[in-house]
């Protein structure tokens, strides 16, 4: 397989399939510690959700990107809809539910571009997936779910899988130890907190990349998947029960990380769809998540092909 693809032939399509939500985002100095008023000095409302943000990527970078999630009867179901059009983003599969609430997020990000984050979901939207076996998987090229809704992730994984189409698990938290989904997966791309929450590991365990590689070759030759673990600014680690090696990330100054994995899944998934192999794929997400990292926004920072591109062509030698 190549590491370039000409989508000027045919762009290839994404399914993703989990979590669009509204984004109340706050700039700070600093992230508050404590009970304390904190006065912003910038404020956005912006879609987010993992699932939602990587197909925003993916419309970004050239593909098709299609969106199935659950939102709410509400004016924020309608802004997140809106917002999502607006970036092609095809809603066909978008799901309104009456008298359910949109899910909405306040979004703290302070001057280094780190961030915290208090996520409402509505408790009783609807959880059955049964909706998602109607969607037609022809002319779909690759299937991504994250792992805010476990039920649509399961579902449509199996499907992909069943399809003979790479099925890629954003990894994040929640994701308990036991849960079905990495099975599900072709391909699952841990979070550094989603691998320590799958592992059953306090939030605050350190894992440095000796012990992170030895739980990716047991979780790979458990489920027989690809397994990766991104780790920001220390690369991503990835590979199968055999080999598992490390793949530097690009060096850039961070502005802000928020959706930077989601951006990261986006453009791995779409590798993927276009042929590039897992090696060639992770080097052209980490591209994507670099360049976004250097921009204020979530999902507004994520690059066009041209620019991960040119950011591939100038660090051809490595990162």
């Amino acid at each position: 397989m190549t590491a370039a693809v000409d989508i000027g032939v045919a762009a290839k399509t994404v399914l993703c399939v989990g979590h669009a939500v509204q984004d109340h985002v706050y700039r700070l100095s600093r992230l508050p510690v404590g009970g304390s008023k904190n006065r912003a000095t910038g404020f956005t409302s912006v879609g987010g959700g993992p699932a939602a943000t990587a197909a925003v990527a993916i419309a970004r970078l050239g593909g098709r990107a299609r969106l199935a999630a659950r939102v709410g009867d509400d004016a924020v179901a309608d802004e997140i809809e809106r917002e999502l059009r607006g970036h092609g983003v095809d809603c066909a599969q978008l799901r309104r539910f009456a008298g359910r609430a949109s899910s909405r997020s306040a979004v703290v990000v302070d001057d280094p571009g780190e961030r915290m984050i208090v996520n409402h979901t509505d408790p009783a939207m609807p959880a059955d997936p049964a909706w998602l076996a109607q969607i037609d998987l022809t002319g779909v090229d690759a299937v991504l779910a994250d792992v805010r809704w476990p039920e649509g992730a399961a579902l449509m994984l199996a499907r992909a899988r069943a399809a003979a189409l790479p099925a890629v698990l954003d990894a994040d938290v929640p994701l308990p130890p036991g849960s079905p989904l990495p099975r599900a997966a072709t391909h699952v791309a841990f979070s550094l907190p989603g691998l320590r929450d799958h592992l059953g590991l306090a939030a605050d365990t350190p894992l440095d990349a000796g012990a992170c590689a030895a739980a990716l070759q047991r979780i790979a030759r458990e489920t027989g998947a690809w397994c990766a673990v991104t780790m920001g600014a220390e690369g991503v680690l990835h590979g199968r029960a055999g080999a598992i090696v490390h793949s530097p990330a690009f060096r850039v100054t961070a502005v802000d990380t928020l959706g930077a994995g989601d951006v990261w899944h986006g453009a791995f998934a779409l590798a993927l769809a276009e042929g590039l192999d897992e090696t060639a794929a992770v080097r052209a997400a980490s591209a994507a998540a670099a360049i976004k990292v250097t921009r204020p926004g979530g999902r507004a920072g994520a690059p066009t092909r041209a620019e991960r591109d040119a950011l591939l062509s100038s660090t051809a030698g490595g990162a």
